[in-house]
């Protein structure tokens, strides 16, 4: 297996104090994250409600980290541009969500921004195999999509070890990133798996120091990759 890319830890801020919520970004950012996570809920396609367009652009104002916006939502077309305006650099869709895959990635990469494409802990695949090389991130879901602090789900691991082989032997230097139940001890086994891109919500912010935190993490994940090339 190659070395793999750049190792990167996104905290998701649907773990975050809302009532400070500015401090929790700059929490991270000052902890070494790489970039941060907004998970975007319709109240559809999954039962809750979640952040906007205009909460995008409150955290935009406030950090210079990439912003990676999950479209939990059922028709992801009608708001791209919209979350791309307000300062999203990569705009993640559901597969199982509606309209075209392939326009989607494509109206994406028209706005600029980095696309990806995630599926459930459920959905196989193969649905996203003929979007592997126009994409520049697969995200698989190690929870069930909609809800904070489920414990991860192991049987996704395989999906992880297929999806990072697809895109080792197509050459596009896309991310697998990995989203829920994000712990060092699971984190581990993500990146042992493949996984370059790490979605970690109440392992950030749910008690300790945000930068303490992000430190074992970071040892978790090169861990891990370290094992994988071995």
């Amino acid at each position: 297996m190659p070395t793999p890319a750049r190792l990167r830890l996104a905290p998701s801020l649907l773990s975050a104090d809302f009532a400070a919520l500015g401090d929790a970004v700059h929490a991270a950012e000052a902890g070494g994250a790489d970039a941060l996570h907004l998970d975007v809920m319709d109240g559809h396609f999954v039962p809750n409600l979640s952040f906007g367009p205009s909460l995008v652009a409150a955290v935009r104002s406030r950090t210079r980290l990439p912003l990676d916006v999950h479209l939990m939502i059922e028709e992801p077309q009608r708001y791209l541009e919209a979350f791309r305006n307000a300062g999203g650099d990569t705009l993640v869709f559901h597969l199982e969500a509606r309209g075209e895959p392939a326009e989607t990635v494509r109206a994406i990469h028209r706005l600029g921004a980095r696309a990806g494409a995630a599926i459930r802990p459920d959905t196989p695949l193969d649905r996203a195999a003929p979007l592997l090389p126009e994409l520049d991130q697969l995200l698989v879901m190690s929870v069930h999509p909609g809800f904070s602090g489920q414990k991860f789900l192991p049987e996704v691991l395989p999906k992880v070890e297929e999806g990072r082989r697809k895109l080792d032997a197509i050459g596009t230097g896309g991310y697998v990133s990995i989203d829920g139940g994000i712990t060092p001890d699971t984190a581990v086994a993500a990146a042992r798996a493949g996984a370059t891109f790490f979605v970690c919500g109440n392992s950030v912010f749910a008690g300790g120091p945000v930068a303490g935190n992000l430190a074992r993490l970071r040892s978790a994940v090169e861990r891990g990759a370290a094992d994988a090339v071995r």
